[in-house]
């Protein structure tokens, strides 16, 4: 049987991007003659504090199932810049918009820690961090996923397909704006909600959530990529527009009295909202 070569992730995180920079540094000064013996061990401590503590979270963590394995190896040999220049997908993806195994199982912890019963994810890509949290939902439990590229959301569904919590799940396809109108309009409401969608629509997902009665009184809002590989705390000059809409998102919800929140460093940033 031949075997499968995964590509390697790019560093899509503040700490990968430093860990990958304080590498490049530390190649770069072993070819530089005469420095102080102690600059090149403080730089070589640097880059191994950074690169080390993913792999270490990654070994005290619960390990994922294997369906999600399963899921994650599928959507990294992907040939995503092929299928977006094919027309296969409506956007360009790429296999680190996986939330990966130590966020998949924070969010399945949340969902254990608020008992909720449905939760709902705007951005579903693959279906790995909905897989994650559906193995948490009690057998009633409800999951609805939004996703607006098909070619993704059939990767998701086929996985599901080979869980025992796959059932749980219900993929809504479509833009993520119209499907929360819709589930509005049916008088849906969630206790967890996941967004990992586009930057630029999160402050809309956010006051739709809040003002459509789409967010029980209680519930959580958990919200990925909201450091933005580091840009939401460098200077305006430096951020991409993806980098401000999200500097913009945290700005907004730190000024809306009706909800508190944290803003955890846990890979690209998770925000944990409660709507007060």
């Amino acid at each position: 049987m031949t075997n499968v070569i995964v590509p390697t992730a790019r560093p899509v995180t503040p700490l990968g991007i430093l860990a990958k920079k304080l590498e490049a540094i530390v190649k770069e000064v072993k070819q530089l003659p005469d420095l102080p013996t102690e600059l090149v061990t403080e730089i070589n401590h640097a880059w191994r504090l950074a690169a080390g503590l993913d792999p270490y979270l990654e070994e005290c963590t619960t390990p994922e199932s294997a369906e999600l394995a399963a899921l994650a190896k599928t959507t990294a040999t992907e040939a995503w810049d092929t299928h977006f220049n094919g027309g296969t997908t409506v956007r360009p993806l790429e296999q680190e918009m996986l939330s990966g195994h130590i966020e998949g199982q924070t969010l399945k912890m949340f969902v254990h820690m608020t008992k909720a019963k449905r939760v709902l994810e705007i951005g579903m890509f693959t279906g790995y961090s909905a897989l994650a949290m559906a193995e948490a939902l009690p057998e009633d439990g409800v999951l609805v996923a939004c996703e607006v590229d098909s070619y993704a959301a059939e990767i998701g569904q086929k996985a599901f397909q080979q869980s025992p919590h796959g059932a749980k799940i219900r993929v809504e396809l479509g833009g993520a704006l119209e499907t929360l109108d819709r589930l509005a309009q049916a008088r849906e409401s969630f206790d967890l909600v996941f967004i990992d969608a586009d930057k630029k629509e999160y402050v809309a997902y956010f006051h739709k959530l809040l003002d459509s009665g789409l967010l029980a009184a209680g519930g959580f809002i958990c919200v990925d990529n909201t450091l933005l590989q580091g840009e939401v705390y460098l200077s305006a000059q430096e951020r991409s527009v993806n980098g401000e809409a999200i500097a913009q998102f945290n700005r907004t919800v730190a000024n809306d009295p009706r909800v508190e929140q944290v803003l955890l460093p846990l890979r690209d940033g998770l925000t944990i909202i409660r709507n007060s």
